[in-house]
């Protein structure tokens, strides 16, 4: 699924790495607890969360996840967006619940990690 599509269908608005539109994703997984996260080992990943703060950013570098969508309305911070431009992470806001975006993202064609 292209960015450009999961942002269609959550009514998402891409905040950070614009030119990701045609990129496409196989695989979300969505989560709150960073830890989990960290235990995942999966390429073309969507990080669906409603955890919007600098150790989002942190631990998707670490496990390599350049594709955040933040839900409930949760917006970057300033701080939280440079790093994510650093590391090469895309960054979108939807307004959305974690359960909602993840229905649908799952009924559109987007695979579960498990």
């Amino acid at each position: 699924m292209r960015v450009a599509e999961i942002c269609e269908l959550l009514s998402a608005t891409v905040i950070c790495g614009n030119k990701h539109g045609n990129v496409q994703l196989e695989k979300g997984y969505s989560s709150d607890l960073m830890s989990d996260v960290l235990t995942l080992d999966t390429d073309n990943l969507l990080l669906i969360t409603g955890m919007c703060n600098l150790q989002t950013i942190r631990t998707a570098e670490v496990a390599d996840i350049r594709f955040i969508v933040f839900v409930r309305n949760k917006k970057a911070s300033e701080e939280m967006l440079v790093l994510a431009r650093e590391h090469g992470i895309c960054i979108m806001e939807s307004p959305f619940t974690l359960f909602k975006a993840s229905g649908l993202l799952y009924m559109a064609g987007l695979k579960p990690v498990y």
